[in-house]
């Protein structure tokens, strides 16, 4: 489930190392930078990115599960990641398990039924997101992150890199939950260190945020009008919100129409709002209004069975 891992360690935690003359020796590529006059080096090690000076060391910029298993197509689990952990610190004789965490990615590969934007249609509105569909992917940007799906065999030929087996010939769909910034504080932990990410109590808790992120993201059903469940006064409105919803072109395309209109002067801010509340609170009906997708069940389905079993 790990993907691509930032670490950040401090001179003062690895005693007797001088980083500026020790740890170039282990690097290709390897650069001599001044800044304010600071000597930094950079360098590469199988792809991934590292840059040293007197007081610390990073490593970003590059697939830890890459750099460890080959591809990422499979996650590192908790045991793999720990002993990705232990490799990167032979290869680079520093204790990276006391290293700071400052990025971290959290990713599946789904084969799927269908190609992967048949799915993006399905993935609404989530709070506190910004949903921005582009032609290779659906993303949600967050405070301290971002929720990505996107086509994982297209971003891999794009790259130039063969598709291993057995993804290849297949729809592939990837769901990816990145961290950015404030790791320790969105974890409600004193830090996250190297070591942090193959503790038990962690690991399960990341997989289930994971699973949440997508759960909280609202599911645009197909829409169906059901007379027979229909009981009260009230249902009968949700079903003409519902229809009305239908013949808009589906919830995204009705609240476009909504905030297109509030930008016009045509609708004050507070009754943006309130029509928006009202669509999206149709749109979720659980009571027999809407139909479940296929798509959205067989995507409801993978989610659950990454997490099923903490490895």
């Amino acid at each position: 489930m790990y993907d691509t891992v930032n670490f950040r360690l401090f001179q003062s935690e690895v005693a007797g190392v001088d980083f500026l003359t020790e740890l170039p020796c282990y690097l290709e590529n390897v650069g001599e930078h001044c800044y304010g006059g600071d000597v930094v080096v950079t360098g590469n090690l199988d792809g991934l990115s590292v840059s040293v000076s007197r007081y610390q060391m990073k490593v970003k910029d590059g697939s830890l599960c890459k750099w460890y298993l080959g591809d990422n197509y499979r996650g590192l689990g908790r045991g793999s990641m720990q002993r990705a952990v232990e490799k990167l610190s032979d290869t680079l004789h520093v204790p990276i398990d006391k290293a700071t965490v400052t990025r971290l990615d959290v990713a599946q590969n789904f084969i799927t039924k269908y190609p992967p934007e048949v799915y993006f249609n399905h993935l609404g509105l989530l709070k506190y997101a910004t949903r921005l569909q582009e032609p290779n992917g659906l993303y949600y940007s967050q405070k301290s992150g971002r929720l990505c799906f996107y086509d994982k065999n297209r971003e891999q030929k794009s790259h130039k890199e063969p598709v291993p087996e057995p993804y290849s010939g297949r729809h592939v769909l990837r769901y990816e939950q990145r961290y950015t910034s404030r790791l320790a504080a969105q974890f409600k932990v004193c830090e996250v260190t190297g070591a942090t990410l193959y503790d038990e109590t962690f690991y399960i808790a990341l997989l289930d945020r994971w699973k949440e992120s997508y759960k909280a993201i609202q599911k645009v059903n197909d829409i169906t009008l059901n007379f027979q469940n229909m009981k009260k006064k009230q249902q009968l409105y949700k079903m003409g919100v519902l229809s009305l919803v239908e013949r808009a072109g589906g919830q995204l395309q009705m609240i476009e129409q909504i905030n297109e209109a509030q930008k016009r002067g045509e609708l004050s801010k507070k009754q943006a709002y309130d029509l928006r509340q009202v669509v999206n609170e149709a749109c979720s009906l659980k009571d027999g209004l809407t139909v479940e997708n296929e798509a959205v069940k067989e995507l409801d389905r993978k989610v659950d069975a990454a997490v099923k079993f903490y490895r």
